[in-house]
């Protein structure tokens, strides 16, 4: 019962360490984050690919509220995957961040700087009592001096870069379908195709345009760009992923 006693004390308090150097409640928001639909990050050749997992729950529910996918910046793009009010205040934290960083030195904000930023916030929240860790990971992704970056950011606070990534659920299964498909001279079309590819890989049925989303950053204009409906249709059509009429029948079921 000691035992049990001590364990319970060091699960409550986010700033304190166990005796075997772990934060719990950092590691039970990883896990709030592996409970979240995917979210996908690829680095091109011409650009950053973000695409997300965003069924609905039900069939009554307006898919365009179903928001993974933001413009931080005309030239970054952020994905999302765990609790979505987490994910909301950090993304506003991020625009703020940017047009300061306008305002402040008249150009836009480096990739690397605005994820560092983000991440030395989401870090406080691991050493202040009384406030408990951010429950999500973001993929931060953009086009700084013609050149495509990629970061994921954690709950402890920490950014990694990658050449393609995936967070939220069935994360080692897209990650192994990416090790195993990409390739750093792919262009942006391809890379969306790669991106809807590793959806589909893991879901049990084929995917709709209003359940995905995807967005693009393209290196020679820099500018954020979310695809439309129509254009996803055509993308899930070329790479025979699109659900016919009758598998959509039964996801609304």
């Amino acid at each position: 019962m000691q035992g049990q006693a001590q364990q319970q004390a060091y699960d409550r308090g986010i700033t304190i360490f166990s005796p075997d150097g772990r934060l719990y409640q950092v590691e039970y928001a990883r896990e709030a984050v592996k409970r979240g639909t995917a979210s996908i990050g690829i680095r091109t050749a011409d650009g950053v690919v973000l695409a997300a997992d965003k069924r609905s729950r039900s069939p009554l529910m307006e898919p365009s509220s179903v928001e993974k996918i933001h413009k931080a910046d005309d030239h970054i793009g952020i994905a999302s995957a765990g609790h979505v009010a987490d994910a909301r205040q950090l993304i506003d934290f991020a625009r703020r961040q940017s047009q300061v960083n306008r305002l402040r030195y008249g150009e836009p904000i480096g990739i690397e700087t605005l994820t560092k930023e983000v991440t030395d916030h989401i870090q406080q929240y691991t050493q202040v009592g009384g406030a408990r860790p951010f429950g999500v990971a973001l993929l931060i992704g953009g086009v700084e001096n013609g050149r495509p970056r990629l970061y994921e950011t954690d709950p402890s606070g920490t950014p990694y870069e990658w050449k393609a990534v995936s967070i939220g659920s069935d994360r080692g299964e897209i990650r192994d379908f990416l090790e195993e498909n990409y390739r750093e001279d792919v262009d942006l079309d391809a890379g969306v195709g790669l991106a809807l590819r590793a959806l589909a890989e893991v879901s049990d049925e084929n995917l709709t345009p209003e359940g995905i989303g995807v967005a693009t950053v393209d290196a020679e204009s820099e500018q954020f760009r979310e695809l439309p409906t129509d254009e996803l249709e055509g993308y899930l059509s070329e790479h025979d992923l699109l659900a016919s009429d009758g598998d959509g029948d039964e996801v609304g079921e």
